[in-house]
């Protein structure tokens, strides 16, 4: 286990490998039983894609003479793999958890203006690190406009997705896309903190702590400009209504009751458009509940990814 630093003011302790790359460090019998020492191994922590470094952390704390499925989580817009720090200690002893750093955010690389971002693409870049970590599939997790994505790559990869759990999630239609030549002017002449601290009363709600609030105004406000234009000019508002009843995997839509996302019955309308699927509202009016209610949410998920494979009973 390495001890990392997030930048923020918080170190923490980080492991950044999978099952199969712990190894044995000894071997010998102990009255008549073979016993095996294992220790986990350091790795570099990203994927070489052919245009970016794409980082990803893996936690996984679950018993070692188990075989646990993975969860992928996908952070939200401005954020990266840390956004999720709340809900490992929840999943990871059950699961093996991947989080990885969208193209663009966090440690993977910045993205320049001009990139056109695409639903397609950001999947396959997770297509290629489950490949990359020997996953056929996982259990999807996403918040805010990771579950845009998470809903697109759920339904165009239905083979590579167990669950799908969404979180504080846009409409399928998400309204607001006039404004987009404002925002990006907001990014490039008054950077990403400035848009961050402007929004956030909305996003984390009424109770949440200040020095919390403050935590996350600076780590949304580290976001590159260039990947955040790019972001909301070509993804941010995208219509993916048709995609929803693509979408095979028994899924767990979780809101609050006044999320400035959408109302109850407008996040019930699209999530009923999903074939096997459930809403689970929690009070408050945050709209970033993953990260405003993260044990709530991270309970709540870990119990339903535990229903959906029942024949397996113990997953780690």
């Amino acid at each position: 286990m390495a001890r990392s630093d997030d930048g923020l003011g918080h170190h923490r302790a980080a492991h950044t490998t999978t099952q199969a790359q712990r190894r044995p460090l000894a071997v010998w019998l102990h009255r008549g039983t073979r016993v095996v020492i294992r220790i986990l191994l350091p790795t570099m922590p990203s994927l070489h894609l052919p245009d970016c470094e794409l980082f990803y952390r893996v936690d996984d704390f679950t018993d070692p003479w188990t075989a646990p499925d993975t969860v992928l989580m996908l952070h939200g817009n401005a954020e990266s793999s840390l956004a999720w720090y709340a809900w490992v200690p929840v999943l990871a002893r059950r699961f093996r958890v991947v989080r990885p750093d969208m193209r663009g955010y966090g440690q993977s690389t910045a993205m320049p203006r001009e990139y056109a971002w695409t639903f397609d693409k950001l999947a396959d870049d997770y297509c290629r690190l489950m490949d990359h970590l020997g996953l056929e599939r996982c259990h999807l997790v996403a918040a805010k406009i990771g579950g845009t994505v998470a809903r697109a790559f759920a339904a165009r990869r239905p083979e590579r997705i167990l669950s799908l759990t969404l979180v504080g999630t846009p409409q399928a239609l998400r309204p607001g896309a006039e404004h987009i030549p404002a925002l990006i002017e907001e990014f490039e002449t008054k950077g990403a903190e400035h848009w961050a601290r402007r929004t956030m009363d909305g996003r984390l709600g009424e109770h949440f702590p200040d020095a919390g609030v403050a935590w996350w105004t600076r780590f949304m406000g580290r976001a590159p400009v260039s990947s955040l234009v790019g972001f909301n000019r070509d993804v941010n508002y995208a219509d993916i209504r048709a995609d929803l009843p693509k979408i095979a995997c028994p899924t767990l839509v979780i809101t609050t009751e006044e999320s400035g996302l959408g109302t109850v019955e407008r996040t019930r309308e699209w999530q009923q458009a999903i074939p096997d699927s459930r809403l689970l509202v929690l009070p408050g009016k945050s709209y970033h509940v993953a990260a405003s209610d993260a044990e709530a949410c991270a309970r709540e998920t870990l119990g339903f990814i535990l229903q959906t494979e029942p024949k397996k009973g113990n997953a780690g």
